[in-house]
C-alpha cells in the first residue's frame, strides 16, 4: 500500500528532552517527569559553579540510577581550562569516562582534543559556550571529534533549517541541540566578559554575576533618554519554545534542552512535565498518516493571544501549560530568537527578576481590600506582589487571605499586618508569585521511592502449540531481551491468548520503570498458558531489562597516554625587539596612529566598506620605514547568509585579517590571519590546534587569563605564537539584541528602525555611575565596551622576559590627541623608558591584566 506520508514526515525523529539538574532532588524531579536525559555539573570546570552540583564520588550511584530508569546523563565541562589545570582536568575526565557517563558538554577546544586523545569513542557535545552559529561552526566541531553541537540560542528556526541543509550538502552533518526553555543570556555564550570586567568573575569560568539583569540608563548624545519605567535594557524575557515545538521537530533537531541548573526541583519537575506532554502530543500529531491540517504558522512570540484553532498540541497547548511555565519561573515568556529578530519584544525592560503570572491592575483600594480586574485565576493562599514600576526597591506583597468575586473583578483581602496598603496604588500591576496548590502537585510528582514516570517497552509475542511461548521486549534505548515460558502452549477451548488478554497480563508493570508501549501478537491459533506463567514471564522481562540497563557504558580509555603528548614543542625565543600593535575604530584614530609611526595597525569599523579608505590611507603612508601593515576585522559573529559581509571585508585587500570565528577560519584560509581573543585561547592545547591546523600567524590570548595564567601559557607554548592586549576597553556584552533599535526607535529590526546607531552616540550608565560605550556592527549586533580602559602595563617587562614580543593596545572612542598620547606612552614603556606604574597613573587607567583575578588576586602581584 502506498504511504500517504511525505518523505519529511517519514524521517521525523523524536527529539530527546534534556533537563537540568543542580542536585539529586532535581535529577529525580527530571526523571519522574519524563526527561530523556539530564545534564549536570561536578564540583570543578562547569559553567554553573553557584549550583549545588554533584561530586565525582556521586557519579557511579547517579549513573546507575539514571540508566536503571532509561535516562542518559551528561556532565558539563563547559568552561575554559587554564594551563596549570590540565593535569587535574585529565584525571577528572578519566573518572567521568570510567563512570559510564553518556557524554560531556565541552567549551574548551584543547579539552576536546584531550578527550579524543584519552578515548577514541567517548561522546563529546560542543557546548553553546563554543558560540556555534553556522555550518562552518558545526564542521569545526566535527573536526575536533564532537558528536553533537549545541547551537547558540540566537539562531532562528529559519537559520537552524539553513544550517541543517548546508551540513547535509557538505556531508558534515552532526546532531543539533537547541535550548527550548529557560533564561536567555543577552550576550552570546562564550563571548560575555561583563562579570569579569566589572567584578573579576568570569562567565567562561562558571562565575557569571548576571550584570545583564541590572538597571541601566540610556544616554544618547550626552543626554539621559527618558524611558519611564524601562530600566532593564539588557534583560531578555525567558525563552519558551512551547508554541514552536512542531517547527522544532520538523527542523530535525536531535535534542531540546531546558535551561536551569540553578533552579529548584519544583521548576525542573514543572517545566519538564509540560514539555514532555507537549512533545509527545506533537509527535502523535505529526506521525498520523493524514493530519487534518498543518500546524498554523505564527510569527513573533507567545504574547499574542492564540485562537481556538491554534490551541493544539505544542501550539499554545493550553492556558494551563503556560500558567504552569510562568509559575515555575518567569521574567515574561517569549519565543526568543526562534521567530527571528524582534527588538521590541525580546527585552521589555520593566524588570529583570522573577515575576510569575500577571493578575491585573489595582483598580480600587477600600476597607483593607484591593480590587483587581482579573486576567488570571487567584485563590486564598496564593502569594502576590504589587509592582509599582520600581522593581529595584522593596515591593509590597503577601499571601491572599480571602477572595470575593464580582463579575470579572475580584476583591482581595490579606492577613492583618501582612502588607502596608499605603504603599499600594491604583494602577499598580499585580503578579502571582506563588501557588501552594500547584507546588504541592509538582512536589508529589517526584516524591516517594517507586517510579512515577514509566518509559514504554514494546513486546512481540511468538509461539506454536507444543512449544514455549516467546516474548521479545525492547526499550527505546535499544536494550532487548527474550523470555520463554517454562510450560508449552496447548490448544485453548475457552479464553485463548488473544491480544487483549496478552496486553492485560504484560501491561501489569506497576512499581517498575516500564509501561507497555505496543504489543504485537504473532500467534496464529487459539492457545492457552496459565496466568501464573504469563506473570512470571513479565517479571523476568523486567529483571532482565533492568540488568541490561544497569551495566555501565564501557568506553575505550587509554591508560598510557597524557595531555603532555599534545603539548607543543618549545622553540628558541625571538631576538626581535617588542612590537606595538594598535587597534583603531575610526579613520581619525587611524590617521593619528599612522602619524605616530605605528607599524602594525588593526581596524575594526562599524561599516566594513570604510576599510577600502583605511587601506588606501596606510598604503599612502608607504614612505614610512618600515612600511606599516594593516589588518582588518570582520564582525565577531557570522550567521547563515552573511558571507557577503566577509566578501565586503576582503574586498579592501588589506595585508591580513583578524579572525573572530569558525566561518572566518574557512573564508580567509588562503589569506594572512591572526586569531583574535574571541577564539578563547586559554591553554597550550587550544593554541597548538589553531597554530598547526589553521596556520594563524599569531593568536591573541584569552581575556580570561590573569598574569599568572598568562605566564603559564607563555612557558608551555612558544611565546612568539601570541600577542597580548595590554590596553583596552573590555568588550563586555556582545549581543544579538540591538539597544539602538529597541529603545531609540519603534522598529523591530534593521529594516524599519531608521538606523539610530548611525546618528547618535550612545552609552549605558550603570548603578555606580560608570558610562559604558555602545557600538553596533554591520550585522546590527551590539557591543558594550567598559567605560574605563584597563592596562597590564606593570606586567610588560615580565612578559618581555618570557619571550613575548607582540603587545596590542585598543581604542574605542578616544580622540586623535588621546590616541597619540597613549601610543607615545606605551612606546616608552616597551623601550623601558618609563615604568608600568608611571604609565597607568598618568593615563588614569584600571591597573589590571585580563579580567579574571587568580587565587592571589592581581593586586597582590604588584611587588
Amino acid at each position: 500500500m502506498k504511504s500517504d506520508r511525505s518523505p519529511s514526515q517519514l524521517s521525523l525523529q523524536r527529539p530527546e528532552l534534556l533537563a537540568p539538574a543542580g542536585n539529586w532532588e532535581c535529577a529525580k524531579a527530571a526523571v519522574e517527569n519524563g526527561a530523556d536525559a539530564i545534564y549536570f555539573g561536578l564540583d570543578r570546570f562547569n559553567a554553573r559553579m553557584r549550583a549545588e552540583n554533584f561530586t565525582e564520588a556521586d557519579l557511579p550511584q547517579l549513573m546507575t540510577f539514571l540508566h536503571h530508569r532509561g535516562v542518559k546523563g551528561y556532565v558539563t565541562v563547559n568552561t575554559l581550562i587554564f594551563p596549570k589545570e590540565l593535569a587535574e582536568a585529565q584525571q577528572y575526565l578519566r573518572t567521568i569516562i570510567a563512570a559510564g557517563v553518556d557524554a560531556v558538554i565541552v567549551q574548551d577546544i584543547g579539552i576536546c582534543r584531550l578527550i579524543r586523545h584519552l578515548s577514541p569513542d567517548f561522546p563529546i557535545h560542543a557546548s553553546t559556550q563554543m558560540t556555534i552559529t553556522s555550518a562552518a561552526g558545526v564542521e569545526f566541531a566535527k573536526s575536533l571529534g564532537c558528536q553533537l553541537v549545541v547551537l547558540a540560542r540566537e539562531c532562528s528556526l529559519k537559520e537552524i533549517n539553513k544550517i541543517q541543509q548546508q551540513i547535509a550538502l557538505q556531508e558534515t552533518s552532526l546532531p543539533l541541540e537547541v535550548f527550548v526553555h529557560g533564561a536567555l543570556c543577552v550576550a552570546y555564550s562564550g563571548q560575555c566578559l561583563t562579570s569579569e570586567a566589572l567584578g573579576g568573575r568570569s562567565a567562561n569560568r562558571g562565575e557569571c554575576a548576571q550584570a545583564c539583569r541590572m538597571p541601566y540608563d540610556l544616554i544618547a548624545d550626552g543626554e539621559v533618554v527618558n524611558l519611564k519605567e524601562r530600566k532593564y535594557l539588557l534583560s531578555p524575557q525567558d525563552l519558551a519554545g512551547l508554541d514552536v515545538l512542531p517547527d522544532l521537530v520538523k527542523s530535525g533537531v536531535t535534542c531540546l534542552k531546558i535551561e536551569g541548573r540553578l533552579k529548584a526541583p519544583e521548576y525542573v519537575a514543572n517545566v519538564t512535565r509540560v514539555y514532555r506532554q507537549a512533545l509527545d502530543g506533537v509527535m502523535t500529531e505529526l506521525e498520523r498518516p493524514n493530519p487534518l491540517a498543518p500546524f498554523p504558522t505564527r510569527e513573533g512570540g507567545i504574547k499574542a493571544p492564540l485562537s481556538e484553532t491554534e490551541r493544539g498540541w505544542g501550539r499554545g497547548q493550553s492556558d494551563q501549560e503556560h500558567y504552569n511555565l510562568e509559575m515555575a519561573f518567569s521574567r515574561g515568556l517569549y519565543t526568543g530568537w526562534f521567530g527571528g529578530i524582534n527588538n521590541q519584544e525580546l527585552v521589555h525592560a520593566r524588570f529583570g527578576k522573577k515575576r510569575g503570572v500577571y493578575l491585573g491592575e489595582v483598580s480600587r483600594i477600600h476597607n483593607e481590600q484591593v480590587t483587581v480586574k482579573l486576567e488570571a485565576p487567584v485563590k486564598p493562599g496564593d502569594g502576590i506582589v504589587f509592582d509599582c514600576g520600581h522593581p529595584e526597591a522593596k515591593e509590597e506583597g503577601g499571601r491572599v487571605y480571602a477572595v470575593v468575586f464580582k463579575g470579572k473583578e475580584a476583591m482581595l483581602t490579606f492577613g492583618r499586618n501582612d502588607l502596608n496598603l499605603r504603599r499600594v496604588h491604583i494602577g499598580d500591576r499585580i503578579w502571582k508569585t506563588s501557588d501552594p496548590e500547584l507546588d504541592k502537585q509538582v512536589r508529589q510528582s517526584f516524591a516517594g521511592e517507586n517510579p512515577q514516570f514509566q518509559r514504554p517497552i514494546n513486546v512481540e509475542i511468538y509461539g506454536e502449540v507444543g512449544q514455549a511461548l516467546i516474548a521479545i521486549a525492547r526499550d527505546r534505548l535499544g536494550n532487548i531481551v527474550q523470555v520463554e515460558s517454562a510450560i508449552s502452549l496447548v490448544e485453548a477451548h475457552t479464553k485463548p491468548l488473544d491480544t487483549d488478554r496478552l496486553q492485560e497480563q504484560f501491561g501489569r508493570l506497576g512499581n517498575t520503570p516500564f509501561s507497555l508501549g505496543t504489543l504485537t501478537n504473532h500467534l496464529s491459533g487459539n492457545f492457552m498458558l496459565p496466568v501464573s506463567e504469563l506473570n512470571r514471564m513479565r517479571r523476568e522481562i523486567v529483571v532482565q531489562l533492568e540488568e541490561l540497563r544497569s551495566q555501565p557504558k564501557r568506553w575505550q580509555l587509554h591508560s598510557d597516554v597524557s595531555f603532555q603528548d599534545l603539548l607543543p614543542s618549545s622553540s628558541p625565543s625571538s631576538p626581535l625587539s617588542p612590537s606595538l600593535i594598535v587597534l583603531v575604530r575610526n579613520l581619525k584614530q587611524l590617521q593619528a596612529a599612522l602619524k605616530a609611526g605605528v607599524e602594525t595597525l588593526y581596524c575594526e569599523f562599524e561599516d566594513p566598506r570604510t576599510y577600502r579608505e583605511a587601506v588606501q590611507l596606510v598604503r599612502q603612508a608607504g614612505q614610512q620605514s618600515p612600511v606599516p601593515t594593516i589588518w582588518v576585522a570582520p564582525p565577531r559573529i557570522t550567521k547563515p547568509g552573511e558571507n557577503w559581509i566577509l566578501q565586503q571585508v576582503r574586498a579592501c585587500e588589506a595585508d591580513g585579517y583578524l579572525i573572530r570565528n569558525y566561518d572566518q577560519l574557512q573564508f580567509f584560509a588562503a589569506d594572512r590571519c591572526i586569531g583574535d581573543f574571541s577564539l578563547n585561547v586559554a591553554n597550550p592545547l587550544t593554541a597548538d590546534y589553531f597554530q598547526q591546523r589553521f596556520g594563524l600567524e599569531r593568536l591573541t590570548t584569552s581575556y580570561d587569563l590573569n598574569i599568572n595564567q598568562l605566564e603559564d601559557l607563555l612557558t608551555s607554548s612558544p611565546p612568539q605564537w601570541f600577542e597580548v592586549t595590554i590596553h583596552q576597553h573590555i568588550p563586555m556584552f556582545h549581543m544579538e539584541h540591538c539597544v539602538f533599535c529597541a529603545f531609540l526607535s519603534t522598529g523591530t529590526d534593521y529594516t524599519n528602525c531608521g538606523r539610530p546607531c548611525e546618528k547618535q552616540e550612545v552609552k549605558l550608565k550603570d548603578r555606580v555611575g560608570s558610562e559604558h560605550v555602545l557600538k553596533a556592527d554591520v550585522g546590527c549586533r551590539n557591543t558594550v565596551f567598559n567605560g574605563t580602559a584597563q592596562t597590564g602595563a606593570e606586567y610588560v617587562q615580565r612578559l618581555i622576559e618570557l619571550g613575548l614580543r607582540n603587545f596590542r593596545i585598543e581604542f574605542v572612542n578616544e580622540t586623535p590627541e588621546q590616541v597619540s598620547k597613549t601610543i607615545h606612552r606605551y612606546r616608552q614603556l616597551l623601550q623601558d623608558k618609563i615604568t608600568g606604574s608611571q604609565l597607568w597613573r598618568e593615563l588614569k587607567l584600571q591597573n589590571q591584566l585580563g579580567v579574571t583575578r587568580g587565587p592571589m588576586g592581581v593586586s597582590a602581584l604588584r611587588s
